[in-house]
C-alpha cells in the first residue's frame, strides 16, 4: 500500500495526505549565517561629510536652495491662523476661489480650506517660495463641485460644529454649532438651487471629515494644483506693486 493509501484507507483526504507527504519531504531548515556585532553608527556632527556623496548632491543642493529662497512678495504684518475665522483661512479659501476660477472659466460660487491644510502661518517679511511649500505641502489638485441646497447646507453647519472650515464668497451666524442667516455671494442662501465649490481633491473625497462632499452632483478637474494656486496669488499682487495682506472681515459672526 503507498504512503498516500494507507492514509486515505484511514479517513484522511487526498490533499491532506498529499500535503502530508510533502511535508515529510522536506529538509529541516538550518540557519546559515549569523548576526554580526552590532554595527550601528550614531549620526551628529561630528561625521565629516564624504566628498563622493557631497559632490553628487551639491548642485541639486544649490538648484532647490536658489528656488525654495526666492521671494515673491512681502507680508507687512504675519498673516496668522487659527479661530473660527482667520486671516490666513480667509486668505487662502478666498483664493482657492478666484485663482480656480481664472483657469475654469466661469464663475464658482465658493471656495473651501481647512485649517487642518494650513500647516503654516505667513511671516511678517519677504515671502519665499519655500514658505509657500512649508503653508501648503500637499500635491492637491484644486476641484469644482456642484453642490445640491441640501449639501451646501451641511457645509455650514460642518463649519460652524467644527470651526475648521473657512468657506469664501461667503457669510452666516454661528449660533450653538449651527450655520444661520447664511449668504452665498451676498444674497440669502435657497437650499432649492446648486451651488459650485472650489476646493481641493483631498477634502472633497472626505478628508477632514468632510464626507458629505462626496455627495456632489458634479465633479469637474481644473489641474491646477492648491500651492499653486497660493503661489500665484502672491506673484500676481507682488507684480501690481501690492503687499500680501490678509484680515477678518466679518464673514462669520458668533453668538454665543
Amino acid at each position: 500500500m503507498s504512503f498516500i493509501s494507507s492514509f486515505r484507507s484511514q479517513g484522511v483526504s487526498f490533499s491532506v495526505a498529499l500535503a502530508l507527504l510533502l511535508a515529510g519531504c522536506q529538509k529541516e531548515l538550518t540557519p546559515t549565517a549569523s548576526l554580526s556585532a552590532p554595527t550601528d553608527i550614531p549620526v551628529n556632527t561630528q561625521i565629516s561629510p564624504d566628498p563622493t556623496v557631497e559632490g553628487t548632491i551639491t548642485p541639486y543642493r544649490t538648484r532647490v536652495d536658489k528656488t525654495m529662497n526666492e521671494v515673491i512678495g512681502q507680508a507687512p504684518v504675519a498673516i496668522e491662523r487659527g479661530g473660527v475665522e482667520s486671516p490666513l483661512g480667509n486668505f487662502v479659501a478666498d483664493l482657492c476661489r478666484t485663482q480656480t476660477m481664472a483657469v475654469y472659466g466661469k464663475t464658482i460660487d465658493m471656495g473651501g480650506m481647512t485649517s487642518g491644510g494650513l500647516r503654516n502661518p505667513i511671516d511678517q517679511g519677504p515671502i519665499t517660495v519655500g514658505d509657500v511649500f512649508e503653508l501648503m505641502p500637499f500635491e492637491n489638485e484644486m476641484l469644482v463641485l456642484t453642490l445640491s441646497g441640501e449639501t451646501v447646507k451641511e457645509m455650514f453647519d460642518f463649519a460652524a460644529r467644527t470651526k475648521i472650515l473657512t468657506i469664501a464668497n461667503s457669510s452666516y451666524t454661528l449660533r450653538n454649532g449651527q450655520a444661520e442667516a447664511i449668504t452665498i455671494g451676498g444674497k440669502p442662501f435657497d437650499p432649492s438651487k446648486t451651488y459650485t465649490l472650489a476646493i481641493s481633491d483631498y477634502l472633497a473625497n472626505g478628508g477632514d471629515n468632510m464626507g458629505f462632499l462626496k455627495k456632489a452632483l458634479k465633479i469637474e478637474q481644473t489641474g491646477l494644483l492648491a500651492r499653486d494656486a497660493i503661489m500665484k496669488e502672491i506673484k500676481q499682487r507682488t507684480a501690481q506693486g501690492k503687499p500680501v495682506l490678509a484680515e477678518k472681515d466679518g464673514r462669520v459672526i458668533e453668538v454665543k
